[in-house]
């Protein structure tokens, strides 16, 4: 029995006649009735009592009937699963998010694909870029948004943002207060970094701003993950970033201003449906920035 003879014994039962049915289905009455006769004799069952003015349903056919219709839905419900798949619209994608510096398109950008398209499974995972780069290479994670600093030639990457240089300051701070800070209040800071050998990257780039800006601080490691700036909070450092202001500490811009890139990167040369959404998004989203500040690792 296959799907096609489902469909043919269907048309008949709703059209009450076999050339109605045949002219809906484009396929010829007497090859119709041929299939029909091999369902019926595969079914043991008779399903049409045939007449001059067409065909009705026996109580045989009114059963299968049900179970006919019932049986097309669902493959129609698995053949939509299948295009939906196909199209990235259901699925599952893994994505990391660097510590320490984020970018507020890459919060827009997951939010609006998470809305857009429900079915597929959106996994977050927030770690050192470094760490990042690795599961990206082990296949442990699909994408990762993360500084471009992080970026390196066996890695795929789009270009999502360029965001401010900020300093984050708690508010027991003697910098605590609005408006920008100036480079040259930094001079002697203690400036916490993320002192991990996956996080070397980002510490390289705060430290080559830091020179470029004529600044010599005191650098301090900061607590370990989401603890990072536990001493900021505290009072006793700053630190360089890209995040907005979260809870009590401000994150007040920095003069000059200068900013970082960040980039969405992939290491798939055939991503899954799902992800290959994920990065039109992220190309679609991308305006056009000045260049990103160039650092070093």
């Amino acid at each position: 029995m296959e799907l096609r003879h489902l469909r043919y014994f269907v048309a008949i039962a709703e059209e009450r006649s076999f050339t109605r049915a045949a002219e809906r289905l484009w396929v010829a009455q007497p090859g119709l009735s041929t299939q029909m006769r091999r369902l019926e004799a595969e079914l043991g069952v008779t399903l049409f009592d045939r007449h001059t003015r067409g065909a009705d349903l026996t109580a045989a056919g009114e059963v299968f009937l049900e179970r006919a219709r019932a049986t097309l839905a669902a493959a129609e419900s698995a053949q939509a699963t299948g295009r939906d798949l196909a199209t990235g619209l259901v699925g599952s994608v893994r994505v990391g998010i660097a510590t320490g510096a984020t970018s507020r398109d890459a919060d827009g950008l997951l939010a609006s694909f998470a809305s857009e398209r429900p079915g597929v499974e959106v996994t977050v995972i927030e770690s050192y870029g470094g760490t990042l780069v690795k599961d990206l290479r082990d296949g442990r994670l699909d994408a990762a948004f993360a500084p471009s600093v992080f970026a390196s030639p066996e890695l795929r990457r789009a270009r999502i943002a360029e965001e401010a240089w900020t300093v984050l300051v708690g508010p027991r701070h003697r910098l605590w207060g609005p408006g920008p800070v100036g480079a040259d209040e930094l001079e002697g800071e203690q400036v916490v970094v993320t002192g991990h050998r996956d996080g070397a990257a980002y510490d390289g780039a705060i430290a080559e701003l830091l020179s470029e800006l004529g600044v010599t601080p005191e650098f301090m490691q900061g607590g370990p993950g989401p603890a990072l700036f536990t001493a900021v909070a505290a009072g006793h450092a700053l630190a360089l970033t890209t995040a907005a202001s979260a809870g009590e500490l401000e994150a007040r811009p920095l003069t000059p201003p200068r900013t970082m890139g960040f980039d969405l990167l992939w290491c798939s040369r055939t991503p899954s449906p799902a992800l290959a959404e994920l990065i039109r998004a992220a190309e679609a989203a991308a305006p056009r920035r000045r260049p990103a500040l160039a650092v070093v690792a």
